[in-house]
């Protein structure tokens, strides 16, 4: 094969978690698990507020969007992880890797971007409450998703781009359980510092930048409340900022715990492992944080159980009708 060419190159090989066939079944059966508890904690969360009139508000907006995100960012890379454990296959295609890569990417974005939206929601809510209707009306909501869409396909297009130009030589085996950026990178033959330096630039302004605008959202929140006279108003209102502060914790810290772990060892595993933390551990951890910390949210979950309830008596009944 030609080693400046990277037309030759057809597939990859994801090594995944462990070669040891008896731990196939284990890693297969906890990753399906989890995966479906996160499938179907995100729609659940969907469909409670989609189904609730008292939930259309600018803050359920922003969280629908969240876990839909979260939904198609652990679909971009467990059903392929599954597919190859159950096929004992551990091959992905040029192409399919390519594609994976671009739309991780882009689901990474939007989650950094979607947390900052409700960060400043959050702001609105609590620093100015009056106004907070006006200002965060449908149009402007509807705008500042667009906008965090907008700004992460063009991020996960940048780097996409800059990948199809590399050359891959004969060493296709990816040490990861999907097609990471960096590990791409890693893999080309051709000069790489170009990727380098986009990849680092675009993590300081588009995943820095975010946590700059988070810390200062709630800087202000924090100042806002400490002005508020009562214990029980600061309460309420350091209450409605609790589950997205804990879902932003829960975001950042395991990002942070996998580049850190990532300079300071060189075991590809280690890598691997820290990065089950934010790619399926956490999304998997976000319906529960809002639906368990959050009354509006458990009220519209057991209104639309009842609903689906009340449904199915009603279809029961129609079909024992003569």
């Amino acid at each position: 094969m030609d080693p400046g060419n990277n037309t030759g190159i057809s597939e990859f090989q994801l090594l995944g978690f462990s070669k040891k066939p008896e731990l196939q079944p284990l890693i297969f059966g906890l990753f399906l698990s989890m995966y479906l508890i996160t499938v179907f904690g995100n729609l659940l969360i969907i469909l409670a507020v989609s189904s609730d009139t008292h939930l259309h508000t600018p803050m359920y907006f922003f969280l629908t969007n969240l876990s839909f995100v979260d939904t198609c960012f652990t679909s971009t890379i467990i059903p392929k992880m599954l597919w190859n454990i159950q096929t004992q296959s551990k091959v992905i295609t040029y192409a399919g890797c390519i594609t994976q890569m671009y739309f991780f990417i882009l689901f990474t974005g939007l989650d950094m971007f979607l947390l900052t939206v409700m960060a400043y929601d959050r702001f609105v809510a609590i620093c100015h409450p009056l106004h907070y209707t006006v200002i965060m009306n449908p149009r402007l909501c509807g705008l500042l998703v667009l906008v965090c869409w907008i700004l992460s396909v063009f991020d996960s297009l940048l780097h996409t781009s800059m990948v199809l130009r590399l050359s891959f030589c004969t060493e296709v085996e990816i040490p990861h359980f999907f097609c990471e950026l960096n590990q791409m990178i890693q893999l080309a033959c051709s000069d790489t510092f170009l990727n380098n330096m986009v990849m680092y630039f675009a993590a300081m302004f588009l995943a820095i930048g975010p946590f700059i605008g988070i810390l200062y959202s709630y800087s202000k929140i924090v100042s806002s409340i400490c002005g508020i006279s009562s214990a029980q108003g600061k309460y309420k209102a350091f209450s409605t900022c609790t589950s997205h502060l804990s879902v932003v914790s829960l975001f950042y810290c395991t990002s942070l715990g996998v580049y850190f772990s990532s300079t300071a060892t060189k075991s590809s595993h280690s890598n691997t492992v820290a990065s089950v933390m934010y790619t399926v551990v956490t999304p998997m951890l976000n319906p529960f944080i809002y639906s368990l910390r959050n009354k509006d949210i458990k009220e519209a979950l057991m209104r639309f159980s009842r609903m689906r309830a009340l449904k199915g008596i009603i279809v029961l009944a129609l079909r024992k009708c003569p």
